[in-house]
């Protein structure tokens, strides 16, 4: 392969059809850029190339495997000469070329492959039409939202079949079984429909419930038959060591999906985490499978009991139930004797190096030339001796570690000899004080996948290093191997997530633990009044790609803000009240009027001679363009049949305006004002509303991303808003009075969305509640 210079590979890539920006992140990995300039390369003159062959060579350079890779200028021709015209084409001439060592037989590859295989259209009709058969009844029931799943499985019953000719008969017989999409099918349409519905007699509007429930689009499963999850092999077909191995796999495990959520518990879950539950345990639903919940404890000196129970609760609180609940730690004893094995196999060794010894022997921090430890090479014997003598306590920590003799020459930075067990004398959550050394993460990760028959060990992409050493120490050790498959993280702006950060946070007291609502852990999230059902759409709708991504946290708000549209009560509330006096009612007078619910249903709410508004509802200013209450104009309140007009201001000492004196415009002709606010009432002479107290909560950083240096050159600290909490304390109407139990939610009127806080006394008539979100921006709001 020809060296390039940077600027050459950039402009090799963009040739491709590449962005500017792709092709950059494409230089940037390891892995991927030696790959695609390879098949570029072998490819010939891209003079001509067009669009969707460019893709293809990308996508050939994205999937290629460590076991075919040596084939991939073969495959490139094979796009370049117009044999692979598919993406599922290609996976299935990598997967061939895996098992060629010597020349490839072009006969067979064809074969395989279905290079020539044209599937007629009369073919794609009578299978499609069988498919239809089977599956009306749950076509019926599920309507249009079913098309990715038919699109998906069909992918494998009509092999070779252009997937476009097999997309339009699909739609073609959906349109003739179900008619023409509407609002139950096009969620695209239903997010931009602008239509609002009067929920009051006087004006208030809110937005049209979205016609897709929340909850349907929280269990969609849509996504896994889509993008980079529908690419994924099906159970039994990963490699093995040896045939034997899926052989036996097959028969424990009939040919289910099995997959895992392997949390550490050192920590509370976050919304990232959100992200990697749904992928899981979406994916095993998906093919009728499994999916544990495994706690990978093997890190004693930051586990904590507190964090097994949160992460629990938090995966039950999203609506998933594991199949079962495992722990690393319950094969402690198999992963000491496989270490054994593996020492005897003079795959692993002793070594006595310390931390900065061992770095050093990685290339230091000038990353120069690699070379292995004086015990490398040290007998088999020897090396078990060492071992026995760590476990009975013979080392002191640091003093011992067990390596696996890996390769050192090789450019992952996993092969240079990692640590598989360590000496650390700390007290286990669950194993007491029986162990005195430790696996490593990258010694049992794998290894417990594969105890447990995981079909689909699925991970995040800094972990794409690890996926040749995870095979490695499973291959040395000969036992069944699952395939790990790495896909993006996901990160919102003007947040953290990282444990480390989040425990700065806690521990420094930045926040008020690790449920501060400012915080995104799911723990916060659920105490400010995020939704299960919108936190699982959210991540859901997001897809699966395998390229990190930043989301602005307005779209997270945005489907929470849906969804609490669709459940949330209404009620009044002023957050800053200022007394209103209607001069020209009686002492004494209480009606009860009905707040409409966007159901239909109403609550009563009591209207007297003295009620409060918000104190931003009025202004002395001559402002043409404030369009709520002035004295001598007129405003309407929520609900009530006529308007008032302020008469009088009243002021304390210093200037503060205390009270307004009002008249109900009850004997006045009729006039409907331009706005309308929001009011609460005494329930009978001298008895005040509801006081409540509200916290008002925004984004704990200033800028998108607090982990920028360049955004922010003091460090992320240095971002923190010292305003993302302001307590008001302010009135509640007292009609929903039953309502009011833990974490309840509940539409402000006119001012959001809000959850009450665990910190509420019931029993004392405390109440607390957290701003989840703001209603959705209105131009004319405050006008």
């Amino acid at each position: 392969m020809t060296e390039l210079e940077e600027n050459e590979i950039i402009s090799l890539f963009e040739a491709i059809g590449l962005s500017n920006q792709k092709a950059l992140e494409t230089k940037n990995n390891k892995k991927l850029c030696p790959n695609l300039i390879n098949a570029i390369q072998s490819f010939g003159s891209i003079d001509n190339l067009d669009k969707t062959t460019g893709a293809l060579i990308y996508n050939l350079a994205s999937l290629i495997t460590k076991d075919s890779v040596k084939h991939l200028p073969y495959i490139s021709v094979c796009i370049r000469d117009k044999k692979l015209l598919s993406s599922d084409q290609i996976l299935a001439a990598i997967k061939f070329c895996e098992d060629v060592d010597g020349e490839i037989n072009d006969e067979e590859f064809n074969r395989y492959c279905g290079v020539g295989v044209e599937v007629s259209q009369e073919e794609i009709a009578e299978a499609v039409g069988e498919f239809f058969k089977l599956k009306k009844k749950e076509l019926i029931e599920k309507r249009y939202t079913m098309l990715g799943p038919i699109l998906g499985t069909l992918r494998t019953t009509i092999k070779w079949a252009n997937p476009l000719l097999v997309k339009e008969e699909v739609e073609k017989r959906m349109l003739e079984l179900l008619g023409p999409k509407d609002e139950r099918d096009d969620l695209k349409a239903k997010k931009k429909e602008k239509k609002k519905e009067n929920v009051n007699v006087k004006g208030a509007e809110i937005v049209t419930a979205p016609q897709i429930s929340m909850a349907e689009r929280a269990k969609t499963l849509k996504f896994v038959f889509e993008g980079e999850l529908a690419k994924l092999h099906k159970a039994g077909e990963n490699k093995q060591i040896n045939p034997q191995l899926m052989k036996d796999h097959l028969k424990r495990t009939k040919g289910k999906v099995i997959t895992r959520f392997p949390p550490e518990p050192n920590g509370f879950l976050h919304i990232g985490h959100a992200k990697a539950i749904n992928v899981n345990f979406a994916y095993a639903e998906a093919f009728k499978g499994e999916t544990n919940l495994r706690y990978d404890d093997t890190n004693p000196e930051a586990e904590e009991d507190q964090y097994f129970q949160s992460i629990l609760k938090s995966i039950e609180w999203l609506g998933c139930k594991p199949t079962r609940v495992t722990y690393s730690s319950d094969h402690f004893q198999k992963l000491y004797e496989l270490a054994i094995v593996l020492t005897k196999k003079d795959k692993a060794y002793v070594c006595h190096c310390t931390a900065q010894q061992m770095h050093e022997g990685r290339g230091g921090d000038t990353k120069g030339e690699r070379k292995g430890c004086i015990h490398r090479d040290r007998p088999v014997e020897e090396s078990l001796t060492e071992f026995r003598k760590m476990k009975e306590g013979f080392y002191a920590e640091g003093e011992a570690t067990l390596r696996m003799k890996m390769d050192m020459n090789n450019p992952n930075p996993q092969f240079w000899d990692l640590v598989a067990y360590r000496v650390l004398y700390t007290h286990h959550v669950r194993t007491k004080d029986e162990w005195c050394i430790y696996p490593t993460y990258d010694y049992t990760h794998c290894l417990v996948d594969s105890f447990e028959d995981i079909t689909h060990s699925m991970c995040t992409v800094e972990f794409v290093m690890s996926r040749e050493s995870y095979y490695w120490l499973i291959d040395a050790l000969e036992i069944y191997k699952p395939v790990q498959w790495e896909y993006g993280r996901l990160k919102l702006t003007n947040t953290v997530l990282s444990k480390r950060k989040l425990n700065k946070l806690v521990t420094e007291k930045y926040v008020a633990g690790w449920d501060d609502p400012r915080l995104h852990t799911l723990d916060a999230l659920r105490r400010r009044g995020f939704t299960p059902e919108a936190i699982n759409a959210f991540v859901r709708e997001l897809g699966v790609t395998t390229t990190n991504s930043t989301i602005e946290m307005s779209k997270l708000e945005k489907v929470v803000r849906d969804h609490l549209n669709e459940v949330a009560p209404r009620l009044m509330v002023v957050l800053d009240p200022l007394r209103v006096t209607l001069t020209n009612l009686p002492y004494g007078h209480v009606e009860e009027l009905e707040l409409k619910e966007k159901d239909g249903s109403t609550h009563l709410v009591p209207f007297s001679k003295v009620v409060y508004i918000d104190r931003s509802d009025f202004s002395e200013e001559d402002d043409p363009n404030f369009f709520r209450l002035k004295k001598g104009m007129s405003v309407g309140l929520l609900q009530v049949p006529h308007p008032i007009t302020c008469n009088e201001v009243i002021k304390d000492s210093k200037g503060k305006i205390i009270e307004l004196k009002c008249n109900y415009d009850k004997d006045v002709k009729f006039v409907k004002p331009k706005t309308y606010i929001q009011w609460v009432g005494e329930s009978s002479r001298h008895q005040s509303p509801i006081p409540v107290e509200i916290r008002l909560y925004s984004n704990l950083f200033h800028h998108s991303d607090p982990d920028n240096k360049e955004q922010v050159p003091g460090g992320w600290l240095s971002d923190i808003n010292e305003e993302s909490l302001q307590v008001k304390n302010g009135f509640m109407e007292v009609g929903i009075r039953h309502q009011l139990v833990p974490e309840n939610k509940f539409q402000f009127l006119r001012i959001g969305y809000f959850c009450i806080d665990k910190d509420s006394d019931f029993e004392k008539n405390k109440y607390v509640f957290n701003r989840t979100v703001g209603l959705k921006e209105d131009s004319r709001k405050d006008k």
